[in-house]
Formats: structure tokens, sequence, C-alpha cells
């Protein structure tokens, strides 16, 4: 898997991890939100999104 793009909105930062060749997490962070996008191929194609506010 690779990423081709993660542009942040204003006031966000982007981070990624890959903790296999089949899994990546792009996580948009802010000073009050966090958005976490994990999207994997193994054993099919799917993505979760985790939303948080503090």
């Amino acid at each position: 898997m690779c990423l081709i793009s993660a542009v942040p909105g204003r006031g966000f930062k982007t981070t990624t991890s890959q903790t296999s060749d089949s899994t990546l997490t792009v996580t948009f962070t802010s000073a009050d939100h966090r958005s976490v996008i994990t999207a994997t191929i193994d054993p099919s194609a799917k993505a979760s999104v985790r939303e948080s506010s503090f």
C-alpha cells in the first residue's frame, strides 16, 4: 500500500504510519480534534475512520 497524498486543513498536522505492507494509517490532528483513517487490503480492501474531539 502506498500513500499518494494527505493534505491537512488549516490548523491540522498530518502523520502517517504503516504497520505492514497491507495497512496504512493517516492521522490528522489539531488542537482540539483528531481524525484517524486506517486502510487495509488484507484480507480485503476496507477503511475505517475514528474521530475524537477534546
